[in-house]
């Protein structure tokens, strides 16, 4: 499957259906392979006339691990939450919607449909309320 280059990891996606159709990119949730987005998921929205793309987060499936960053401390975090401090994260959603925003760039896309799916909503949503110049819709 096809890697490429964003926010220095590299981020393995696959694309289906007619290059020139609206693009719309699937993004699955914590933890998920973009593979959880079934075959006939993805068939049903080319049979609509999208380009589907779906990718797999960072940390996940064929995407770049970050493995030489610590894992987060759940115990540690929310300790500085309930302080009202912000907590010690190796990355953030915010992060994550800038990784999805700069794969689209990438595979040259000024804007597209998202469609998230639990944590995926929640990037979605960053990006909407950070880039909505970006998005075609929101699902």
């Amino acid at each position: 499957m096809p890697t490429i280059a964003v926010n220095d990891i590299e981020i393995c996606y696959e694309s289906f259906g007619d290059a020139d159709a609206p693009p719309l990119l699937l993004v699955m949730g914590l933890g998920a392979q973009m593979t959880l987005w079934s075959p006939g998921f993805v068939s049903e929205l080319l049979e609509r006339g999208f380009r589907v793309i779906r990718f797999d987060n960072r940390d996940i499936g064929l995407s770049t691990k970050l493995d030489w960053m610590q894992v987060p401390d759940t115990t540690a975090i929310a300790a500085a939450l309930q302080r009202g401090e912000v907590p010690a994260v190796p990355y953030t959603l915010e992060d994550m919607a800038a990784d999805t925003a700069e794969l689209l760039t990438a595979l040259g896309y000024d804007k597209a449909h998202i469609v998230g799916e639990s944590m995926g909503g929640m990037i979605g949503q960053i990006m909407a309320i950070n880039l909505p110049e970006r998005l075609l819709s929101l699902t």
